[in-house]
């Protein structure tokens, strides 16, 4: 994944934000939208992209385009890098490989001491009983 490619792929749109602000936020779009097009893009590998579709389905529109907004602060140009940076790592995280598990087997040793424990236990809890009048 090349990043420097990434970000000048990505494109903004600015809106206004909700919340807190008083008239400051009716008058500035300090809402910042990240939008990334995967299907178009130069930065990712076929292998990244379809890791991607599968991994964030859920956050791809059907024309294949990632969306991610930002409105926390009340400067536009923070927001713009916040978004950046989410996205990246979003990006990230979704193409990662995850560990492949080995199954394994219990060693013998582990095993014999088990059972051993097992049969402490048993005889532990079979003297607690109250002996047989036979």
């Amino acid at each position: 994944m090349n990043t420097e490619i990434l970000i000048n792929e990505l494109t903004f749109k600015a809106s206004r934000s909700s919340g807190a602000g008083g008239q400051h936020v009716n008058k500035t779009s300090s809402r910042v939208e990240a939008f990334f097009d995967l299907s178009t893009t130069q930065a990712l590998t076929q292998r990244e992209k379809e890791m991607i579709l599968l991994k964030l389905k859920n956050r791809i529109s059907k024309e294949q385009t990632l969306s991610l907004s930002c409105e926390e602060t009340r400067s536009q140009h923070r927001n713009k890098e916040l978004v950046t940076e989410r996205l990246i790592a979003l990006l990230k995280a979704s193409i990662v490989r995850p560990k492949i598990r080995r199954a394994t087997k219990p060693t013998k040793a582990s095993v014999k001491r088990k059972t051993e424990n097992k049969k402490r236990q048993a005889s532990k809890k079979g003297l607690r009983k109250p002996p047989t009048l036979d």
